[in-house]
């Protein structure tokens, strides 16, 4: 085994021990591809009040730009599918905010992978990424060969389906390289048919319309045309999952951190319609709920 294939395996090895449900690594390079892609969907409007979008185009697109002589990416996927859900017949929350923000729990694991790498590698330079800078995680996922991008424009792997978070670190030594994997959507269209909204279209998202951007990013008032659509999602929503057949058959997560609480688990509409901003406050402390402020989850609930 050459020095290349022995870190690759090194580094393999230690996000397994880390805890992360995959891991893959694709050659850091200019997405030409996926940049027109991109600017056509910008061009369409369909980012809305999304204008960070708009940003840092080039090191969207080049993560050379991110870290200077990048040359490896390497993405892992982190599997939050749960065990335990909300009651029935209660205001719905996506399955991603059940617990702990996944921000701080997968660029912890990121970062001690940086650190190993470092420590037993070699001094390198690098950054972790976790949904939150101009890096187009699906994207790097799938050409690490962790997945494909679906009709619903969400990351859907064989093994762990859609209900996965997704970082990387992007360094700047050389590795090998996995290959990514065909589409395995085929002809079904059952995340198209069940969006109540009409907000995908094949393989392309109009963030406009989708119920997790009018809850979650969307700042103005909502518009009146998706008054009584959302089905009882509040924060987020998990529609076009739900009935994805890759997510039929799903392992539920062993991270503590993403567990629902009890009482959240049991919030009855009642009682989340009588939600004061204090209990608010305790019951969502570093959760994901906490960016649409207690305001905006009263507007979502409200607009129902």
């Amino acid at each position: 085994m050459d020095t290349v294939q022995n870190n690759t395996q090194q580094i393999k090895n230690k996000a397994n021990e880390l805890g992360f449900s995959a891991v893959g690594i694709s050659k850091a390079d200019f997405l030409e591809n996926e940049s027109q892609i991109l600017k056509d969907w910008l061009e369409k409007g369909f980012h809305g009040e999304m204008h960070y979008m708009e940003n840092h185009f080039e090191k969207r697109t080049d993560p050379r730009i991110l870290v200077e002589g990048a040359k490896s990416v390497i993405s892992v996927l982190l599997n939050y599918y749960p065990e335990e859900k909300q009651i029935d017949n209660t205001y719905k929350i996506s399955k991603y905010a059940y617990g702990k923000d996944y921000h701080y729990v997968v660029k912890e694991k990121l970062h001690s992978l940086f650190e190993f790498i470092n420590d037993e590698i070699g001094d390198i330079n690098g950054r972790a990424f976790v949904d939150s800078a101009p890096v187009m995680d699906k994207v790097w996922a799938s050409k690490s060969g962790l997945g494909w991008i679906g009709k619903n424009t969400n990351l859907i792997s064989k093994e762990f389906g859609s209900f996965v978070f997704i970082g990387e670190l992007i360094i700047d030594l050389e590795l090998d390289y996995d290959l990514s994997i065909k589409d395995y959507c085929g002809n079904c269209t059952k995340c198209i048919d069940a969006c109540p909204t009409k907000a995908i279209n094949p393989y392309q998202l109009d963030a406009r319309k989708c119920i997790s951007y009018l809850t979650i990013e969307k700042k103005d008032e909502i518009p009146e045309e998706f008054k009584g659509k959302w089905n009882d999602w509040i924060f987020g929503c998990d529609i076009c999952q739900d009935v994805c057949p890759w997510n039929s058959k799903l392992k539920s997560h062993n991270i503590e951190a993403f567990n629902i609480s009890n009482e959240l688990k049991s919030l009855s509409k009642e009682e989340w319609q009588d939600l004061e901003e204090s209990k608010f406050k305790k019951l969502f402390k570093n959760s994901p709920i906490e960016r649409t402020k207690f305001e905006g989850l009263k507007r979502n609930i409200n607009h129902l």
